[in-house]
């Protein structure tokens, strides 16, 4: 093993661009064999373009984020996109992480020396911007360096298409099945990559490109409604700060108070486990921010800014923030939904199948179009020709389709500021109006039951656990209906198990970017005599038991609250 080991790392070694990549790898070469299990995993098999494009740990060898296997799928991309149309402009954004500069500027060499013109993003900037410059510069395409909210040893790459192979759906939206493929077939098509033709390291765009943005986010907001609003920000070390700051102000809002600690781009989030707004502790600068400045929502975007969490005081000094809480996604969403419905905002209102049905009734009840994707906001800005707003319950929120035709933590910040500040002028809060949406719809009470795991093949365990042992009923409720999208023929297949009961639904899933399982759980509450308080009582009861019951189905008899 250690022969056929040691071979393949000197022959990567003998290809990797990358001086301190080589050395890398030469180290564990020489400390063979002591570092069989660890050079094996670099050696595993190549890093895989999915549809989510490349995600994995900054490491030498193919199975990891290097400017080797970022040189080699460059080179496959910029193939595949020569065949269809030779020449158009490759737009290349990238975020503060380790690296991404680096594989940006590679990208651009790579797709020069391919024929393709190629435009770098003038600074690490949010994936909006760079979503929205596909859109607005007509590129045939846009590749964004960044890991997301990924722990800061990995690092990533996002492909986006304009409007030309991407169709008027797909326009400048995330890549789907079958490009994904072909995309990965050309990327192992690729020769030697000491062959790979490189040009010059192409045009670097001006900061006009952040300010149309700007401009154009802040466009969502009525300049007529109330902007007096004091709101707690952190852009958790990423690449969100400037660019919500420059679109609050622009659309008449105070600038946010933020959380120093956090407030410039650091790869390596130091204040922070997980860079994630939904992992414990990743708010807690920004509810004491909130509570030394009496704000009046707080508010946090993910290390790229794709995404939007949204926190609110709790009275008598309640909630996990020390007197603050963070609102669901599904919350959110739903809040965004109302208010954009009550705006007069048409056109279909899209979700996934893991997020809260109580869109469906709204959606229903406005006269308004309905549609359910499966995870991922590539299938959420393909919903329907006239998307007119699309959320997932992750804290992804898409509030301005023609604008960005993927989630957008700037736009959701500034209308989630529009609503909370119009509230304000009526003396009420946000938690105000999901009470009278639960006394309207019901209380559609979501949770999520996530597991991470060490090794992949523990997923794949509790699936078949799952699968093998349906359970036929949940919380005393007999299971109406089970179904299963690997039954599914075409992109639309999945592997998800979905169950409902009368007044249930439990969607099961491996995740698509961490190693985790994810059972997304929804109870539905009936709100009696307008008393929503003992509703969430009831609901909240509800689905921690329906939490257990749903762990024993996956063969997991410890389950942490």
């Amino acid at each position: 093993m250690s022969d056929n080991l040691a071979e393949l790392a000197r022959n990567w070694i003998s290809e990797d661009p990358d001086p301190d990549s080589r050395k890398e790898l030469q180290q564990l070469l020489d400390a063979l064999p002591a570092t069989e299990a660890e050079l094996a995993d670099r050696f595993s098999g190549p890093l895989t373009f999915g549809t989510a494009g490349l995600r994995g740990p900054l490491r030498a060898g193919p199975n990891g984020m290097n400017l080797a296997v970022v040189r080699q799928a460059a080179a496959g991309l910029c193939a595949w996109l020569s065949r269809h149309e030779p020449g158009e402009l490759l737009l290349i954004g990238y975020d503060a992480r380790r690296g991404s500069h680096e594989f940006a500027k590679e990208t651009a060499r790579v797709a020069t020396g391919a024929g393709l013109r190629a435009a770098l993003l003038p600074r690490p900037l949010p994936t909006p911007v760079l979503a929205y410059a596909v859109r607005r510069l007509s590129a045939v395409a846009g590749v964004m360096v960044t890991a997301s909210h990924n722990p800061p040893q990995d690092n990533g790459y996002k492909v986006y298409l304009g409007e030309r192979l991407g169709g008027a759906l797909g326009a400048g939206a995330q890549i789907v099945p079958p490009v994904d493929t072909e995309i990965e077939a050309a990327i192992r098509a690729v020769g030697p990559l000491s062959q790979v033709p490189l040009g010059n390291d192409g045009d670097v765009l001006g900061e006009s490109i952040v300010e149309q943005y700007v401009a154009a986010a802040a466009g969502v907001v009525s300049s007529d409604e109330p902007k007096e609003l004091v709101v707690a920000y952190t852009p958790l070390h990423g690449v969100g700060g400037a660019v919500l700051r420059a679109a609050f102000e622009r659309a008449g809002f105070n600038a946010p108070a933020v959380v120093a600690a956090q407030a410039e781009p650091d790869g390596a989030f130091p204040t922070v486990a997980f860079p994630n707004p939904e992992e414990p502790g990743a708010m807690d600068l920004v509810f004491a921010l909130a509570r030394d400045r009496s704000a009046d929502i707080a508010i946090a975007n993910d290390p790229d800014a794709d995404r939007c969490a949204v926190a609110v005081p709790v009275p008598n000094g309640n909630g996990n923030g020390n007197g603050w809480r963070m609102l669901r996604g599904d919350e959110v969403g739903v809040l965004l939904a109302d208010h954009l419905m009550r705006s007069g905002r048409g056109g279909t209102y899209a979700t996934t199948i893991v997020s809260s049905s109580m869109l469906k009734a709204m959606a229903a009840k406005h006269g308004l179009g309905y549609n359910e994707t499966l995870t991922g906001f590539k299938w959420i800005a393909r919903a329907a020709a006239d998307l007119g707003y699309g959320y997932e319950e992750a804290l992804g929120y898409c509030v301005a389709p023609d604008l960005v035709r993927d989630k957008d933590g700037i736009t959701a910040a500034l209308l989630v500021a529009e609503l909370a500040a119009g509230l304000k002028a009526e003396l009420r809060t946000l938690p105000d109006r999901l009470d009278e949406l639960a006394a309207e719809y019901g209380l559609h009470t979501t949770d999520q039951l996530s597991v991470r795991v060490d090794d992949l093949a523990e997923i794949e365990q509790m699936m078949t656990h799952l699968r093998a042992k349906l359970p036929a009923s949940l919380l005393d409720e007999p299971v109406l209906s089970t179904e299963d999208l690997l039954d599914r023929e075409g992109p639309q297949r999945s592997d998800v198990v979905i169950l409902r009961t009368d007044s249930a639904r439990v969607v099961v899933r491996p995740s698509g970017t961490e190693p985790k399982l994810k059972a997304y759980l929804e109870v539905v509450e009936p709100v009696v005599d307008g008393d929503v308080a003992a509703g969430r009582e009831r609901a909240a009861a509800t689905v921690r038991a329906l939490r257990t019951e749903v762990a024993a189905a996956l063969g997991i008899w410890s389950v942490s609250p």
